[in-house]
């Protein structure tokens, strides 16, 4: 493709590396690949794939922008930005009249306020326990025997909210073996569990404050259990994502790319 202008951005985060290709303001290839040890060669693996994908050529690229974890780990970038600032661009892009973001990923959840130009004014984030995040749910599913894509669709199936009181992950599993050896029926134990994360995310948003539209990023949001629960304890209407909720990071990533080159920097 000759004489392209395309911009890069790599999200590096702890389970997953998200990569998306802008050209003329538009998504032209992305890819999603499971976060191995070395992060410099999975964010090079994902630029490459993206751009695969795209029909592209990496000397097509006049910018990259990395984020996430990993963004430490990224000579490949000609900047590195948080998830945070991110998250907010890319929520922006999809959904202008986006105010208020729940992000929830591997290892952290964040809640994020921002303005109608995509900027953060204020965030909350969980970052020292696993409560809320991708790698919660991945243990609780183990617990159930059921894989991670399967808890949001077993949760609508519930009869009852059956209250799981510990969202650290530790006594959580413990606390649902033993509701799973009283004869309790899986589906009210896990929209409980999800329940209980809700609370958590709402207690957070007790500090920043939420406001319409509500946009949900990261991992977790493709887990309709989780949207529906929080959905239902926060009292909002969560918005409908366009593209993959997981790419959100890395949109925003290639966007801040794009606005940096125009602007010479």
């Amino acid at each position: 493709m000759a004489n392209v202008s395309a911009f890069a951005g790599v999200d590096v985060g702890s389970l997953g590396t998200k990569t998306v290709i802008l050209v003329d303001g538009e998504i032209a290839g992305y890819s999603i690949l499971r976060t191995g040890i070395n992060t410099e060669e999975n964010g090079l693996h994902g630029l490459e794939t993206a751009l695969e994908n795209a029909g592209l050529k990496r000397e097509d690229l006049k910018y990259i922008v990395a984020t996430g974890y990993g963004r430490i780990s990224a000579p490949y970038a000609d900047k590195t930005v948080t998830e945070i600032t991110c998250h907010a661009k890319g929520a922006h892009y999809l959904h202008p009249q986006t105010r208020t973001i729940i992000d929830m990923g591997g290892q952290d959840c964040k809640a994020i306020r921002l303005d109608e130009d995509g900027n953060v004014t204020d965030f909350a984030m969980n970052d020292k326990c696993a409560a809320g995040t991708g790698r919660f749910l991945e243990v609780m599913a183990n617990v159930f025997k059921v894989s991670l894509d399967e808890l949001g669709p077993l949760s609508l199936r519930a009869t009852e909210v059956l209250p799981v009181s510990s969202t650290c992950t530790v006594f959580a599993e413990s606390e649902t073996v033993s509701l799973l050896a009283r004869g309790e029926r899986p589906e009210n134990i896990i929209i409980g569990i999800h329940h209980a994360i809700a609370n958590r995310v709402g207690g957070m948003f007790s500090r920043v404050g939420i406001e319409s539209d509500v946009f949900f990023s990261g991992g977790v949001a493709k887990n309709i259990g989780m949207r529906k629960a929080l959905e239902d304890v926060l009292k909002v209407k969560i918005v409908e994502p366009k593209k993959d909720p997981q790419l959100v990071g890395a949109i925003g990533a290639a966007v801040i790319a794009q606005n940096s080159w125009k602007r010479g920097r």
